[in-house]
């Protein structure tokens, strides 16, 4: 049993080898820097899937989340420490080995935070906002809930972009590497590439491992019960608040990670990050998925953005990704690629078959 339920994972583990295999021999490996990015977008998509799929939630907040993170491990890594030696603080943070020395671009040694640090920070910070801001917002309901949501990530934009500490429009730039074991890094170093690509894939892996877990477990199935029917849940004993609450967080925080790592590897940050239509377009891509389904938001996840990313849609990614919204909350309002959306396409096949094997017992008794 659990073998079967683990085979998509192995199926997504050898695509993942696959696809790197085939880039790093047909010579294309700048093709890694695409797919490393999506899948670190992928993640958001990931805990949006749930948040939406499960309790029936909508968000347009999702990339306010993913800037917190990339913003905050930012400004905490590229902040020169040296000058600030001799205070109890800064001391104490090298003691602890919290601190990194190292030199920049310009051959400037800087002493700034460990991305560890930042990271954590970062999902701290993530979890306590979307904490605070879910117990009011979550109470909402339809489009109230997802204007709230749209307000809370136009306040973010606006911070980001007027803050002189966030680089205002310029954003934030040279942001060092994120060190891992085993002098593994997240870092944008072309020679690099085929390691990153490898620790996006960990990520997402992981990522979709512990959502695959937590719904089928009991607390999937009270999220289930919550996105049919709230009132009926709560009359079962589902505490629904508080299940709607701590999705919510967790989709945070699935963000924040995604912008924490990709901050790191695109060796900066901009307030584009926090653009209400990167929700947007995150909205669009579990739509397409399937409102429900953690591997039709990955497939069409790493797909999109991955055409976005190469170009294909040129200056067009806003009416692409705007147009696919409406087309499926128009047509299909459980998602493009849940099973029951291509049922006429399995009843004609039946039928076809059942017509050619009547067909062929009519010949049979004819000839004897």
């Amino acid at each position: 049993m659990a073998m079967k339920k683990y085979s998509p994972v192995l199926a997504l583990v050898i695509c993942v080898i696959i696809l790197q295999a085939i880039a790093s021999l047909a010579g294309r490996e700048y093709y890694l820097t695409q797919l490393t990015m999506s899948a670190y977008y992928c993640l958001v998509i990931l805990g949006l899937t749930v948040l939406m799929g499960y309790t029936g939630q909508i968000s347009l907040g999702h990339a306010a989340f993913f800037a917190m993170g990339g913003y905050t491990t930012a400004v905490m890594t590229t902040r020169n420490l040296i000058e600030m030696q001799g205070s109890a603080a800064v001391d104490l943070a090298v003691r602890l080995g919290l601190t990194v020395t190292e030199k920049n671009a310009y051959g400037v040694e800087i002493l700034h935070l460990s991305p560890w640090v930042s990271l954590v920070t970062a999902v701290c910070l993530t979890a306590a906002v979307a904490f605070f801001i879910g117990i009011p917002i979550l109470k909402l309901k339809g489009h109230y809930l997802a204007m709230a949501t749209l307000g809370f990530g136009i306040i973010i934009y606006r911070i980001v972009l007027g803050s002189r500490i966030f680089g205002e429009a310029d954003g934030i730039s040279d942001i060092p590497q994120f060190a891992l074991a085993g002098g593994l890094a997240v870092s944008g170093d072309p020679a690099l590439r085929v390691q990153n690509y490898y620790i996006a894939a960990v990520l997402v892996v992981a990522g979709v491992v512990l959502l695959m877990n937590l719904v089928d477990s009991r607390v999937g199935r009270a999220l289930r019960s919550i996105h049919g029917s709230e009132e009926a849940a709560n009359a079962m004993g589902v505490n629904v608040a508080r299940y709607k609450l701590l999705v919510f967080v967790l989709s945070a925080v699935f963000a924040c990670i995604a912008g924490v790592f990709l901050t790191h590897f695109n060796g900066g940050v901009g307030p584009s990050e926090a653009d209400v239509m990167k929700s947007v377009s995150y909205l669009a891509i579990v739509a397409v998925g399937g409102m429900a389904n953690l591997w039709g938001a990955l497939v069409m996840g790493i797909l999109l953005n991955y055409l976005s990313l190469r170009g294909y849609f040129g200056s067009y990614d806003e009416f692409v990704f705007g147009s696919i919204l409406i087309v499926i909350m128009l047509f299909f309002p459980n998602g493009l690629l849940k099973m029951e959306n291509f049922r006429w396409l399995s009843d004609a096949a039946a039928r076809v078959i059942n017509s050619y094997r009547a067909r062929g017992g009519e010949g049979k008794d004819g000839l004897s």
